[in-house]
């Protein structure tokens, strides 16, 4: 009698902590969807900063430990649905962060995930483009709309601004009516005006917090000294959004004083969020910059490129045909 056997997928893992040489591609078995869950065939897989930090240190924001296989960003077509979901059928093409900040194992060409950690793909965009988007663009969304609240009018300061969550970020403060100052290199000022930046500051000249004032709210992608200088920018009453920890030196009672909100947010998945989103891109609002494509075998080539910082956009693994 002929065992059955389990079906197999290619990924991307490391069984331990270190440079982007401990990655390596794997044979393993293709997870199966539980009830609630969808299964995914990866197209293509979004590479953050998220992922060479935890590549770098051997374990995830929730302690998870190698071996895993990394990434969070998704794009692909659903190939199979669990038990109870109504959403999504076989064939539909989606796109998601599933399952942040837990494991997710995007590296690899199937991911199973709950069906509310994805949307449909926005019409008009590929996959490579749909797996450039999730974790970065629902960063910028939940730290300025759902955080910050901008309105119409709103002074907002964007750190980093070509960055992947950046350039993003800077467009969804457009659309809310935002007046957008950002910082960037001189190089990168004509890519962020036709993005829709209002005014900009080159950070290698000139010292933001000496020159920009008035702002209603900061977003932080970079921490480090950067947020305590943000506070001479802001308006009293103004908030300040980081992406990473306040660093121990920053000034608390002093943000307290002039009544400015600050804090460190982690984005969550968020199906409404990814629907807002996919609203943009379908009405020309928001388009998302791809740097470099390269095939999941070069995984650690993308981890190198990426961790230079001087990438505009995202770099995306290209998994499937």
């Amino acid at each position: 009698m002929s065992e059955t056997r389990t079906p197999q997928m290619r990924a991307v893992s490391q069984d331990t902590a270190g440079g982007p040489d401990v990655l390596k591609m794997i044979t393993t078995d293709r997870p199966v969807p539980g009830p609630t869950e969808i299964l995914v065939r990866v197209h293509a897989a979004g590479v953050n900063p998220t992922d060479w930090k935890s590549r770098s240190q051997g374990e995830f924001l929730t302690g998870a430990k190698a071996p895993f296989t990394l990434g969070f960003d998704v794009s692909g077509v659903v190939e199979a649905v669990g038990l109870g979901v109504s959403l999504f059928a076989p064939g539909d093409k989606v796109f998601g962060m599933p399952r942040f900040p837990h494991p997710a194992g995007a590296y690899a060409e199937y991911v199973t995930a709950p069906a509310r950690h994805f949307a449909h793909l926005p019409e008009g965009l590929d996959h490579v483009q749909g797996a450039a988007l999730p974790l970065a663009s629902l960063t910028a969304w939940q730290a300025l709309v759902d955080t910050a609240d901008v309105q119409p009018g709103a002074r907002v300061l964007i750190h980093a601004a070509a960055g992947g969550v950046g350039h993003l970020a800077v467009q969804i403060a457009k659309s809310r009516g935002a007046y957008v100052i950002g910082t960037a290199r001189q190089a990168k000022h004509d890519f962020l005006h036709g993005l829709g930046a209002d005014e900009l500051v080159d950070y290698t000249q000139q010292d933001f917090a000496e020159t920009v004032r008035d702002v209603d709210v900061v977003l932080d992608t970079i921490s480090g000294d950067y947020s305590a200088r943000s506070l001479r920018t802001l308006r009293p009453g103004g908030t300040l959004v980081s992406i990473l920890p306040l660093d121990e030196s920053f000034p608390a009672a002093q943000a307290r004083e002039a009544r400015i909100r600050a804090g460190f947010m982690i984005v969550e998945p968020d199906q409404a969020g990814l629907r807002a989103v996919a609203d943009l891109v379908n009405s020309g609002k928001l388009q998302v910059i791809v740097d470099t494509v390269l095939p999941l075998e070069e995984a650690a080539k993308a981890h190198t490129l990426g961790e230079t910082g001087r990438t505009t956009g995202k770099i995306v693994l290209s998994v499937a045909p």
